[in-house]
């Protein structure tokens, strides 16, 4: 008898072999020449060599399948275990054309909006988007979902995930702890993100790897940002010197997405937009797209939307 082993890696073990090893039990009633051990994050095999072979191109299968929705159930075991031919594919995960992400517990993610898809459209032709509107627009979500997606598809090989360092009203050298502990509450909206659409464990592994790197703004300068998406997030907040560094950093093979809200600057009175003057100075340039999000994009609660247009019917008068 043979004896094969097989690691799962960047995968919680609890949650791929399910509630008492129900994933296990279901693979033994469809091999019942094989005997199954499972110890942590190792899977023993042992059976015959074609059997076990045959084993190990199925459970690669459901990994497949796990890794692109973040669940498994009792149904998609059975149709990827029973599945022949042409219909491999599809049952360890056919793609969506609406959906961007499968993200942790099933949960779908999608564009929602007309300008969210407008988004999706744009990046499929541009190298290089500016996507701005007001807050609870979802310019950040859709565009980490976008990297996240671009990651999973391997057409890069790297996110960076960036925001200026900006106060907004606080002052940044009162906060507790040591450079990454004051900067990290001004990336937490990024962290969320990836939170929703990226397992703990693996995006634990993704971040130890520098294959997800989330940085200040001011970190950005001297790099060549190669085979990555990159997004600027909160652009309103930079300077003329700081939008220029950025946009220069852009190498080969590489996605930009720069997000902001020219109704929310947080830097000195006197001090230019970047994001502003970038909008003037960029808009007729092939290769660079446009959006610009508003009310109507609003997804969280439905009193944002009022406030927001409160908001806006003050700042004009």
């Amino acid at each position: 008898m043979n004896e094969r082993t097989i690691e799962l890696k960047e995968i919680n073990p609890k949650d791929f072999f399910g509630t008492h090893n129900s994933t296990i039990e279901q693979l033994k009633t469809y091999f019942p020449k094989i005997k199954i051990v499972a110890r942590g994050s190792k899977l023993k095999i042992f059976g015959e060599p074609d059997i076990l072979t045959e084993f190990e191109r199925r459970l690669n299968m459901l990994i497949k399948y796990f890794n692109r929705y973040n669940t498994l159930d009792e149904n998609s075991i059975e149709r990827i275990l029973t599945s022949t031919g042409k219909e491999e594919d599809k049952a360890s995960g056919g793609s969506s054309r609406d959906i961007l992400v499968h993200g942790v517990s099933g949960k779908l993610i999608k564009a929602q909006t007309e300008n969210q898809r407008k988004m999706v459209q744009l990046m499929q032709k541009n190298d290089l988007l500016f996507a701005v509107g007001p807050a609870g627009t979802g310019k950040t979500y859709t565009a980490v979902a976008l990297a996240v997606k671009a990651l999973k598809e391997k057409e890069v090989r790297r996110i960076i995930l960036t925001r200026p360092a900006v106060e907004s009203g606080e002052n940044l050298g009162f906060l507790p702890g040591d450079l990454k502990e004051k900067l990290d509450p001004y990336m937490q909206p990024l962290y969320d993100a990836l939170r929703d659409m990226i397992p703990h464990e693996k995006l634990a592994s993704h971040l130890e790897k520098g294959i997800i790197q989330i940085a200040p703004l001011a970190f950005m300068r001297g790099r060549t940002l190669d085979h990555a998406f990159v997004i600027l997030d909160e652009a309103q907040n930079t300077t003329h010197s700081q939008m220029k560094m950025f946009l220069t950093r852009m190498g080969m093979h590489a996605k930009f997405i720069i997000t902001g809200d020219p109704g929310q600057i947080d830097l000195p009175r006197k001090q230019v937009s970047g994001l502003k003057e970038a909008l003037l100075a960029l808009k007729d340039i092939n290769g660079i797209a446009h959006v610009h999000l508003d009310d109507k994009d609003v997804i969280r609660h439905r009193l944002v939307r009022k406030i927001i247009s409160a908001y806006k019917s003050i700042e004009t008068e």
